[in-house]
This record gives C-alpha cells, sequence and structure tokens, in this order.
C-alpha cells in the first residue's frame, strides 16, 4: 500500500512524506520533482511554454506510471486531484491523506516560493490561494481517505497522526 499526500501547496506534503519515507523505510515520490527532472525544465517553464493543459497531462501520466508500484510515500502536486482520472490510480493501491492548512498559514508559508507560476495571474497572492482552495476543495474532498489539518501541529506531529491511521 502506497501513502499518498494531496492538499494545497504550504500543507506540508513534502515535508511529512519525506519524514514517513524515512521512518517507513519507503522510498519517497514527489510528482512535480518527477516531472520535473523528466522534462528537463521547470513547471514555471513548462507551463509558460506547453500551458496548464499539458502540466496537468504530465501529471496523469506520472500517476499512470505509478500505478502498481508498492510501498511508495507519494507528495503529488496540489493540482493533481483536478482530473478524477488521476485520483483514481492513486487510490488503486494507497491511502490518500489531504493535508489541510487555514489561508494565513499557507501564505506564511509559500510567501516565497518562487517555483510556482500564479494560478490565476490576477489576484492578489491571499486572493488567489483563497480561489484556488474554493475550486479545489471539493476535489480534495472526494480524494481524501483521511484529511490531516497541519496548522497547529510540527511535521512530526503530522507523520504521527499518519502512522496512527494505517497499518503498515
Amino acid at each position: 500500500m502506497n501513502i499518498v499526500f494531496i492538499g494545497y501547496r504550504g500543507t506540508g506534503k513534502s515535508t511529512v512524506a519525506a519524514i514517513l519515507g524515512q521512518r517507513l523505510g519507503r522510498r519517497v515520490i514527489s510528482t512535480d520533482e518527477e516531472i520535473v527532472k523528466e522534462a528537463k525544465q521547470t513547471i514555471p517553464q513548462l507551463i509558460e511554454q506547453f500551458g496548464w493543459d499539458h502540466f496537468r497531462g504530465l501529471e496523469t501520466q506520472m500517476c499512470q506510471k505509478l500505478t502498481g508500484q508498492d510501498n511508495l510515500v507519494i507528495d503529488t502536486g496540489g493540482g493533481l486531484i483536478l482530473k478524477e482520472e488521476n485520483v483514481r490510480m492513486l487510490k488503486e493501491n494507497g491511502k490518500i491523506f489531504w493535508l489541510t492548512a487555514e489561508v494565513p498559514t499557507i501564505a506564511s508559508r509559500i510567501s516565497g516560493d518562487t517555483q510556482r507560476p500564479s494560478l490565476s495571474g490576477t489576484k492578489t497572492f491571499v486572493e488567489e490561494i483563497e480561489e484556488i482552495l474554493e475550486i479545489r476543495k471539493p476535489h480534495y474532498q472526494a480524494a481524501a481517505d483521511h484529511v490531516i489539518p497541519t496548522d497547529q501541529n510540527s511535521p512530526e506531529q503530522i507523520a504521527d497522526a499518519i502512522l496512527s491511521r494505517i497499518s503498515i
């Protein structure tokens, strides 16, 4: 069984995935990092050159590659859940954990991130987070097997909460 993290950027997916990978002796896969490695371009470069639809297609290809693999900890990009096909593939052999955080927490955690292009292009930073969360929330809810709030907890506490919900 794989452990799969979904959620908006800044909710702790990468950090918690690394902790769980180390604790469980499992390989950690970041879908975004794998896409960047294979494309030999950053995400902003991919979006600028090919657009969001192309990037979402690369996410689906990555999910196809992960289907059938076992004992992974998978850290997904925040918008991967927008395609039901991706969620279906990840659920085939995984438990999906939705890491959540309030908008001010997310904003403070990602304010210096230059590796993600604007999703709206026209809103303020906080308005964009609010808007995108509103759009994605039903997708996250539909995909999640478990919901883990991250605002008031350390990454280690979040990892402990996840471990208490799975049988290894």
